[in-house]
């Protein structure tokens, strides 16, 4: 079989999106990331809802659908248990996943259907002109919020922790060195996988996360997590995040300084789930978690519904694929 290029992901469409926003390094993220899994354009499938974000699945040669607002969970969740063979993509934005579209996104990740979620989060609404979203920061000037927004922001990758997510993942759009991997990481999960992506609108919120994506500043504030290895960061990797036993809260501590050794450090465990809780709390002026902050094993929504009475089961998705009635559960 030959090996299979990023060219081989892409459609015959033009791309239309605003001149340097971070979606088109992430649809290059992910064609990558096809490529490399030796992906076969049959068995996938990218569900989108509204949104920038959402025009994805026309640029990229699999199967696609463009929905509706919000619900985008639903439908790929229905396209995953009609077909369990079909590796499922599901694009979403920080406003069409976390406003309209929050009871649906909820329900896939407390499910754990086997999906591949990726929120791309510019904490603004772009493709309706920059009103203010569900993640923007308290004080965002915008057209819906003139004086400011006095909203509290969600945060994404807790929201997905509340709602029992098996898999949580955090990359910036621009880093094509680590986007592809991850993304190959959330597909090959057993289960919901979701994956933060901090991504630059260049129109209506540029640079919003400069103080935390800045290439020359990344390694001061990002830490790169790892299972297993100890929370280590800085450009001289000489800094570290330990938690404090007083307030159980991380904290930043510098190698050599106090008697501050290596062993002093917090090890990522991504199967603990009160780890996953403290990483997704950190922001500036801490350093972010990028990588992935939380996995564990669980089986898969969908595994468990073709698990009990398949034939039977199959038989009903059929019937109502070609005639439309509705299925019976009992």
């Amino acid at each position: 079989m030959a090996e299979l290029s990023f060219k081989d992901f892409a459609t015959d469409q033009e791309v239309r999106w605003c001149p340097g926003c971070g979606d088109y390094s992430i649809l290059k993220a992910v064609q990558r990331a096809l490529a490399d899994a030796g992906a076969k354009s049959e068995n996938t499938v990218f569900v989108s809802g509204i949104g920038c974000s959402s025009r994805l699945p026309y640029y990229v040669e699999t199967y696609g659908f463009h929905t509706i607002h919000g619900r985008a969970p639903a439908i790929a969740t229905g396209i995953k248990l009609a077909n369990p063979e079909l590796d499922v993509w599901m694009v979403t934005g920080d406003g069409d996943g976390l406003s309209i579209g929050g009871n649906h996104l909820l329900h896939a990740l407390r499910r754990n259907v086997d999906l591949n979620i990726l929120l791309f989060n510019n904490e603004i609404y772009g493709l309706t002109k920059g009103q203010y979203s569900p993640t923007s920061r308290l004080g965002t000037v915008s057209p819906s919020s003139p004086a400011g927004s006095v909203d509290s922001p969600l945060a994404p990758g807790a929201f997905a922790l509340g709602a029992g997510a098996t898999f949580i993942a955090r990359a910036v759009d621009v880093d094509q060195k680590a986007l592809p991997g991850l993304l190959n990481e959330a597909s090959d999960h057993q289960g919901t996988a979701f994956v933060e992506i901090l991504q630059n609108c260049i129109v209506y919120n540029k640079d919003v996360f400069e103080d935390v994506v800045n290439k020359k500043a990344a390694p001061d504030t990002q830490v790169v997590v790892e299972h297993g290895k100890p929370l280590i960061f800085g450009k001289e990797r000489d800094r570290g995040l330990k938690l404090n036993p007083q307030t159980l809260q991380l904290e930043t501590a510098v190698i050599g300084e106090y008697g501050v050794t290596e062993q002093d450090l917090l090890v990522h465990d991504e199967t603990n789930p009160t780890i996953a809780q403290l990483l997704l709390a950190l922001a500036p002026p801490n350093p972010v978690a990028m990588g992935v902050i939380h996995r564990r094993t669980k089986t898969a929504f969908d595994a468990t519904y073709w698990a009990g009475k398949p034939t039977e089961r199959r038989a009903k998705v059929v019937d109502l694929l070609r005639r439309g009635t509705v299925l019976d559960h009992r």
